[in-house]
């Protein structure tokens, strides 16, 4: 099988339970997550951000991955070569059975705590860390730790990028799938068309129309847990 390039968004967690930020279930304590996603948020209160985080945390954790993550796995392991670039920052592409050598989270992962002021980082803190309340502040330089995610406003972190950049640098992909994004950020509109530049094929998997829509070569309007197995079935058989 050929290279292949998949892109994920929030609509594939969605249908594991986890809300999207978006839509009217990813309000909390009717606090618009948008407006706590933010540095300037978490300067303003930082216990209220963690608060979030930790419950996000725990829910994220009672989820399972679904079809959808599942058939990403499948295809993976038959391709030649396989990238994921997920937006999402929860662990169920993991979970589902994919090497993170073949991942790239470009939105930064929910369980990893960094400092937000030095590069200090711990990766998937102790349960009973997690569970602490309060902000814990850094070993090395004294100032507040903060979840290991991309808030708005922020660059998106360099070596993430570099990755992709070098994936579709190598060779084009002969088969592309965007799942469950609104693709409202230009890097993944560019990133899908770069990637099957050759030809490839392009298919959108999204029960609505996004800015992608007019390019893709495929539309599935499905839900990412319906439609990927069989799709990923047709691709690899």
């Amino acid at each position: 099988m050929v290279r292949v390039l998949v892109i994920t968004g929030a609509g594939v967690s969605a249908e594991s339970g986890i809300p999207t930020f978006r839509g009217k279930d990813g309000y909390w304590r009717n606090l618009d997550p948008i407006k706590l996603a933010t540095p300037e948020a978490f300067a303003r209160d930082p216990e209220l951000v963690w608060q979030w985080y930790r419950e996000r945390r725990h829910r994220i954790r009672d989820a399972q991955p679904n079809a959808a993550h599942e058939a990403i796995a499948n295809l993976a392991q038959c391709a030649d070569e396989f990238l994921l670039v997920t937006q999402n920052v929860d662990d169920l592409h993991e979970r589902a059975g994919l090497a993170k050598a073949e991942m790239v989270q470009i939105h930064g992962d929910i369980f990893a705590t960094k400092c937000s002021r030095c590069d200090f980082e711990q990766e998937q803190e102790q349960e009973h860390e997690q569970e602490r309340n309060g902000v814990t502040r850094c070993t090395r330089c004294g100032a507040l730790m903060r979840p290991g995610v991309i808030w708005f406003g922020e660059p998106l972190p360099s070596r993430e990028i570099e990755r992709v950049e070098n994936y579709l640098q190598r060779d084009p992909c002969g088969v592309v799938i965007v799942v469950g994004t609104t693709a409202t950020f230009g890097y993944i509109i560019d990133w899908a068309l770069r990637a099957s530049r050759r030809g490839g094929e392009l298919i959108e998997v999204n029960p609505e129309e996004t800015p992608l829509t007019r390019f893709a070569t495929r539309l599935v309007r499905e839900p990412a847990a319906l439609a990927l197995p069989s799709l990923v079935n047709e691709l690899t058989s």
